[in-house]
């Protein structure tokens, strides 16, 4: 899958509520003192299977390639939600050999307690350089790029 067109969307469920389908749920985020929906359906990779519920801070992931309806509030199509703490955030980018992102917002730096495993949850062995990540951190330097030592990194595997 191409991540490189995904956009992210963060915030607060506010509300859920039925789709177009049994499958399918429209997420309400407050983001930024705004309104987005975002559809949720069978498709949608949901980090961790987590249950979504109002009160509840995520970041939603859409396809910029996709068409998107001319409604307000915005709806976008989720294609990865992910669930996130107080204070953390979340970056969807292609790191280089270096661990640098592609766009040379954010360098990571692998600790001992750093957990690194693939989208399915399981233990990624090998070095994660080069490939696309999903990058779980708190605190950064003031840097560019910036640099963390993440909690979390998912690799986006290609299969």
């Amino acid at each position: 899958m191409a991540y490189e067109t995904f956009e992210k969307v963060e915030g607060i469920i506010q509300g859920i509520n039925r789709g177009d389908s049994c499958c399918s749920m429209t997420v309400s985020l407050i983001s930024d003192s705004n309104i987005v929906n975002v559809v949720v359906d069978g498709d949608t990779i949901v980090i961790d299977n987590v249950r979504l519920r109002p009160g509840m801070r995520i970041a939603a992931f859409y396809d910029t390639n996709l068409p998107t309806p001319a409604v307000y509030p915005p709806q976008y199509r989720a294609e990865l939600v992910t669930s996130l703490r107080r204070g953390q955030q979340v970056l969807l980018d292609y790191f280089d050999d270096n661990l640098t992102s592609a766009d040379n917002s954010l360098q990571i730096n692998i600790g001992p307690m750093t957990n690194v495993a693939t989208l399915n949850g399981q233990q990624y062995t090998c070095s994660p350089e080069n490939s696309e990540l999903l990058v779980y951190y708190t605190a950064a330097t003031f840097s560019i790029p910036a640099r963390t030592t993440p909690q979390k990194v998912v690799v986006m595997c290609q299969y």
